[in-house]
């Protein structure tokens, strides 16, 4: 059925690129072979209508135009739907480069690798070498998640989805019906923004703590989606990175390196052990359990609870 309606989109977006003059829906129908096997009027309408809004949305410019006898006739010329020349510098396409190299999922590391090639059919220079220019740097973001592909459709495509979320003091995941907005990394793990239908307010995701399978829902999205900086903002709020406060652990002298870099004080207590004051802001419960018998939580009170009850329902399984 989607090659069908690939094939079928293609064939349209050719004939209304093809025309010198508008086409109407009967020289359309005569011109398509699955327009001609359309089982009605009203079922070639429908399927008309669909794909034309559909190129639409994949950026065809196409002009509805009515002649002298009032009917309306649609084409898409080829002036309306030119793309300008590309032109990169070496330091573009070395940019480009290094951004092909980040994916290292298949799907991810196809689309990087042909839209260089693209490119490169476009008027890259030939003496520029997009993947070579620095190459020193080897940029990786690991994705081991397999929510992450479905979501990441999701959040482009602006479809809802539903998926089983086990929190971290929580012994059994629930479903959480979401609308994902945006994939963000921090610290090495991955998060998704979105809103949460059911408690009506935006909520923030950790990929590894989604289990089964990421399900897509039919309709359109209820909240407006906030721009990029916003989304980024929130993740590192609900990840940890902003604090309005301090907190007080015991930390063993030999671990917790990511620890010791954000402390802003340590003092050596002997027998292996060392104080630091680190930041504190939302989410530094779920990445001091991350340390397990390493970390002791001095103050706050209600930081060592929460770590104390995280560590409890991790033990539960």
């Amino acid at each position: 059925m989607a090659i069908a309606k690939a094939e079928r989109l293609m064939n349209l977006a050719l004939c209304l690129l093809g025309t010198r003059r508008p086409l109407s829906k009967r020289e359309l129908r005569e011109s398509i072979e699955a327009y001609l096997e359309a089982g009605s009027d009203d079922s070639f309408n429908r399927m008309f209508e669909r794909d034309k809004d559909d190129l639409r949305e994949l950026g065809l410019v196409i002009e509805t135009v009515e002649n002298l006898d009032g009917e309306t006739g649609y084409l898409a010329r080829r002036d309306s739907n030119r793309l300008p020349a590309i032109t990169l510098d070496a330091e573009e396409a070395a940019a480009l480069g290094l951004a092909a190299k980040v994916w290292q999922q298949a799907r991810l590391a196809g689309a990087a690798s042909g839209a260089l090639q693209k490119l490169r059919a476009a008027g890259l220079p030939e003496d520029v070498d997009p993947y070579g220019a620095h190459g020193a740097l080897e940029p990786r973001i690991p994705v081991h998640e397999a929510a992450f592909e479905p979501l990441m459709l999701a959040c482009r495509d602006r479809r809802p989805v539903v998926f089983d979320y086990r929190k971290a003091n929580a012994a059994q995941p629930a479903p959480r019906h979401v609308e994902p907005w945006a994939l963000e990394c921090w610290r090495g793990h991955w998060y998704l923004a979105g809103w949460d239908r059911d408690r009506r307010a935006e909520r923030v995701f950790r990929l590894s703590r989604i289990t089964g399978k990421v399900r897509s829902r039919s309709g359109r999205f209820t909240v407006p989606v906030p721009d990029v900086v916003t989304v980024r903002e929130t993740v590192a709020s609900w990840a940890g990175e902003t604090a309005d406060r301090s907190a007080r652990i015991r930390l063993r002298s030999d671990a917790g390196y990511p620890l010791r870099a954000k402390a802003t004080a340590v003092r050596e207590l002997g027998d292996g052990w060392d104080e630091l004051e680190i930041p504190y802001g939302h989410g530094l419960d779920a990445w001091l359990v991350e340390f397990g018998p390493d970390v002791v939580v001095l103050e706050p009170a209600e930081l060592r609870a929460d770590v104390v009850d995280r560590l409890r329902a991790v033990a539960k399984g």
